[in-house]
């Protein structure tokens, strides 16, 4: 039912096909065509090797990362420079593909090579940018460009649309079942990692630059697990105790859960939903790393599956991580914009209900339940909100700002000014997300 938090984000189901049309139609290359795919050979130039990987991901068969992971494992004579040089210019061409392809219509040649070719242009800036419609001058489908328009104001989605074309930071969240933040950061400088706190959640690390960290003893250790800090931040809204009963109603690859984990100090159980069993084996991987042993992963054919019936009402806390279009994760997952339209934004607003409502059952009386989304668009946020009031009037919205601030968060008081958590890329210099949590009623016979 969710994601992997620790990976790059989020490969879910999308309508990629149709958007990838669309985009075409408004002036986006679609999908790459001519004998790119034909020429992968043993003597390919770095050049060609690029264009190979560019026409592989613009297919959209496969979320990017994936499908330059599939690529890279084909050519393992690729050093890591090659590796990073090669990524780094998909996904360049990925986050700017609408504007590039505008720029590159009277230049002949592959498409590939024409969106590259703009790509190096921009990166040595030497692009010259005419004046453009703002869809075309930030890259980004027309129904996304307008529901940011009219979700945030012009002059706020032009800064998120900006922001959204940045690379996004590489952060850490201490495991502090384990270590503390000074030894982490001690352990990554021995290792030639520069990590530094950020002040807006303790715990929290950034990265500079793109290291090996995988290879470091830090990481090998379990002392640290990548992970955004917004990610930090919509899992620290559980605010979970030692001893209690939580449920991560879609626990994808664990990100969240083990964060959870750690909070209760390995007491209690979390048990860690969702629809993919290969998911929930590549967590098994890393509660052994990291130590937590309160974790149990439950593979459930969905939010109406009768093993969710021994958890009815019994849940101190629920997080419900919602399957969404993970808009606010486009710095890291710009082929997101391309592979999502506004079909699978309709399908994901009723599966986020569904699953909402299977939520609420599982939290007991006096309990709470945290919605959360990567999400920018009022449909899937500020629309759910006042759904899910609308049909549980007696629960109580807890401030967000409240819950994190007795943690020791500090954040933007923008970000939690109305109660709910929003946390944006360019104010917050981290993922967008959304949060909300509601407490039930402690009396027995309140509605579920």
């Amino acid at each position: 039912m969710k994601r992997d938090d620790a990976a790059p984000r989020r490969a879910r189901r999308t309508s990629g096909r149709n958007a990838a049309q669309g985009a075409a139609r408004s002036g986006s290359p679609g999908r790459a065509r001519g004998g790119t795919r034909a020429r992968v050979g043993a003597a390919l130039t770095p050049e060609a090797l690029r264009a190979v990987a560019l026409a592989e991901v613009l297919r959209f068969e496969a979320p990017a990362d994936a499908a330059l992971r599939a690529f890279f494992r084909r050519h393992p004579s690729l050093g890591r420079r090659d590796r990073g040089e090669i990524a780094e210019a998909v996904f360049d061409v990925l986050r700017h593909r609408r504007l590039y392809a505008h720029l590159a219509r009277g230049a002949v040649g592959p498409l590939e090579a024409r969106l590259l070719a703009r790509s190096d242009e921009r990166r040595a800036g030497r692009l010259s940018l005419p004046e453009l419609p703002f869809a075309l001058r930030f890259s980004l489908p027309d129904w996304l460009a307008d529901a940011l328009v009219a979700g945030h104001g012009a002059a706020r989605a032009e800064s998120l649309a900006a922001a959204l074309l940045q690379p996004a930071p590489l952060d850490l969240r201490v495991n502090t079942l384990k270590a503390t933040p000074a030894q982490v950061v001690a352990s990554l400088a021995a290792a030639g990692i520069d990590a530094q706190p950020l002040p807006q959640w303790p715990g929290a690390l950034r990265v500079a630059g793109k290291p090996a960290l995988e290879r470091s003893a830090a990481f090998e250790s379990g002392w640290c697990e990548v992970q955004d800090l917004g990610s930090q931040l919509a899992a620290a809204l559980v605010a979970p105790r030692r001893g209690q009963t939580v449920v991560d109603l879609c626990a994808g690859a664990g990100g969240k859960t083990l964060a959870l984990a750690a909070a209760m100090r390995s007491t209690g159980q979390v048990y860690a939903c969702d629809v993919s069993a290969p998911r929930l084996l590549r967590m098994r991987r890393r509660l052994e790393r990291c130590g937590a042993t309160n974790v149990q992963p439950m593979a459930i054919a969905g939010e109406r599956d009768p093993r969710l019936e021994r958890l009815h009402a019994r849940a101190d806390a629920v997080l419900v991580d919602a399957p969404c279009t993970g808009t606010g994760t486009l710095r890291r997952n710009p082929d997101l914009k391309w592979r999502t339209g506004p079909d699978e934004l309709a399908r994901l607003v009723q599966a986020q209900r569904s699953i909402l409502s299977a939520a609420a059952a599982l939290v007991r009386p006096g309990g709470a339940l945290v919605y959360a989304t990567c999400s920018l668009l009022a449909q899937e946020n500020d629309e759910q909100v006042a759904w899910f009031e609308a049909r549980h009037p007696d629960w109580q919205r807890r401030p967000a700002g409240e819950v994190l601030d007795a943690q020791g968060a500090r954040l933007d008081p923008q970000a939690s000014a109305d109660g709910l958590l929003r946390l944006l890329p360019d104010r917050d210099d981290c993922d967008g997300f959304f949060a909300a949590r509601w407490e039930r009623p402690k009396q027995q016979g309140s509605e579920g």
